[in-house]
This record gives structure tokens, sequence and C-alpha cells, in this order.
């Protein structure tokens, strides 16, 4: 819960933040509601409930900072700037998408908005992560990189290897993990005998953090000290956001590890998106008439992306092995 509002922030950055939290929220709905219709196919995974985390990071960067996301990554490319046009495109396999419909959910990047791209394998966004900070520390660059990965990914090898080879050589990089909870199949207390995925960072001698990543102050707080942290030269932070997945891992994931109690709980009390929401009104940055207005703005701009992709061509026969590296 936000029980207050900080004093800093602009009611434009206020109400820019508020408008991209629903963008991805409205955005995920669409796309499930696609998929059931079979206008999209494959697989995907929805981050609806895990709105403040995208868009608490994405705040506190510069335009030349850069990311990195998950298979679960529709809310780190809207946050970081990326045209819902081309994101629905390439969900429908149209040439107008972001890998001109050849890569699907999971292979939306945006270099010009500083996406290096999601990524299908998980936990393998950790070393591309590490290498890009690494080309920003040798060659004075001066950006930061933001690697996002689950819970899941933290017991994969690449997620040590990356941790230890970015805190030796102290690269501008933040690791992010959104614990939603769950892997694919169980809870995180099944797989991780420590309380806290941030207590790992001890053992690579850089900074832990755990925040609620349900609150947007509070992601972008943490986030603004390992930020200058990064630019001023002292290396990496290991960042712990607890948040929750309303929907399944994917589309075929029935849920049976978890209760519809626990569910409903989350979805009532620590909603990243009504909490916030609320205090805007509440505390008069905007009215609730307002808020009806921009909710309607949000859904006709997702909306219009439907229908954008839609009337986008399917990628030419003739394409086929373009853009193929090996």
């Amino acid at each position: 819960m936000i029980k207050s509002m900080p004093s800093q922030y602009s009611k434009e950055k206020l109400v820019d933040m508020i408008k991209d939290m629903l963008k991805i929220r409205y955005f995920e709905e669409k796309v499930e509601q696609l998929y059931g219709q079979g206008e999209i196919h494959g697989t995907m995974h929805l981050c609806v409930g895990q709105e403040a985390t995208a868009v608490g990071v994405c705040a506190v960067l510069r335009p030349e900072d850069k990311i990195i996301s998950t298979h679960r990554g529709h809310g780190h490319c809207i946050a970081k700037g990326a045209d819902p046009n081309k994101m629905m495109a390439e969900l429908l396999g149209r040439s107008t998408g972001y890998c001109k419909g050849k890569g699907g959910s999971m292979h939306i990047a945006d270099l010009d908005q500083g996406n290096l791209g999601a990524n299908g394998i998980v936990g393998a966004g950790i070393p591309i992560a590490t290498g890009a900070a690494l080309a920003s520390k040798m060659k004075n660059l001066g950006y930061v990189v933001v690697c996002f990965f689950g819970d899941g990914a933290t017991n994969e090898g690449a997620f040590h290897e990356g941790l230890n080879l970015a805190s030796i050589w102290k690269l501008p990089v933040i690791f992010f993990c959104e614990n939603n909870q769950y892997g694919m199949s169980g809870n995180i207390k099944q797989m991780t005998n420590i309380e806290n995925i941030a207590e790992r960072s001890v053992s690579y001698g850089i900074q832990g953090v755990v925040v609620d990543g349900n609150n947007v102050f509070s992601v972008i707080d943490v986030m603004t000290e390992a930020v200058d942290r990064a630019r001023r030269g002292e290396g990496p932070t290991l960042i712990e956001a607890k948040t929750y997945r309303w929907k399944g891992h994917s589309r075929s994931d029935a849920r049976k590890y978890r209760t519809r109690e626990e569910e409903m709980d989350w979805r009532a009390n620590r909603d990243p998106i009504a909490n916030y929401r609320s205090l805007l009104i509440t505390e008069g940055v905007i009215t609730g008439e307002e808020m009806k207005q921009i909710e309607q703005m949000i859904i006709k701009e997702i909306d219009d992306s439907v229908e954008f992709a839609k009337n986008s061509p399917m990628p030419s026969i003739d394409t086929l092995e373009d853009d193929v590296y090996a």
C-alpha cells in the first residue's frame, strides 16, 4: 500500500507514471483476449500485477541507459518507451513489428530506446547485460544497464557468473529481480533456502536491497540509489522487488500450485495500479474525472494498436532468410 505522496515529483511525472502503468495493464489484457481468439500464436507470459516494477525502474533511467528484458517483458518494453503499435504488430506476426513479425512476444527489442531485447531463455539476459555494462565502462560511454529477471533465474549459473564478473570489474549494472513468488510451477521458497534473494549479494561483495515491488515510489527510491552508485563507478546492485503475477506462468498454466484465495488477496489489497490511482486522487494530483479520461485515452491507444497490427501486411516469403545470422 502506498501511504503517502513524495514531494519531489512534478504533476506531469506523476501522471506519466500512471499512464505507463495503465498502458501496460491494458496492453496485457488485450493480448490475452487476442490470444484466446486465435489471433496470436505460440505462447505468452503476462506481467499483469507487476506494472510498478517496470515503471519505477524506467522512471529513473536516462534515454541512453539500457535495459535487458525477459520472457515476461511487455511491461519493460512499454516503460522504456516502446511503440505499442510495433509491439502489437510483432505479436500478431506482421512485418511492421519490431522483429518484422518473426520474433513474437519474447524477442522484442528497440535499440533506439535503449531496449537491448527480451529473451526467452531464463537468466540469459544477465551475461548480456554484464557485457553491455562492460562496453559502457571500457569505452567511457556513461550509460547504466538494468537487467530484469525473475526469481527462477537466480538459480541459473548465468546469474552467479554475471554477478561475479560485474562485481570484480565494478560495472555500471543493476540486477533487478522481479520476485513474483513463483517460478513456472512452484513457490520460490521450495526452490531457494534463503528468505530474500537479495542476500546473495553478500557473496559477491555488492549491495543487495529488498523492496516492495508493488509500490512505484519505493522502486524509484532504491533504483535512484543504485543508478547513482553505478554512475559513480562503485559497481552493481542486486535489487529484489517483491511482487506478484496475477496470471499463470504462461497461457497453458492452470495455477494449481497456489490458491484462488491468495490470488484474490493480492488483487484486492496489493494492486499497484489501484493503490497508486487512489493516492493520486486523494492527494489532489488529479480528479476522478481526469483519471477516467486518461483510462479511456489509453484504452483507445491499445485498441488502435490492434487495428494497426491487423491492417499491416504479413511478412513476405521473400524475406524468409533475411536477418538470419547462422
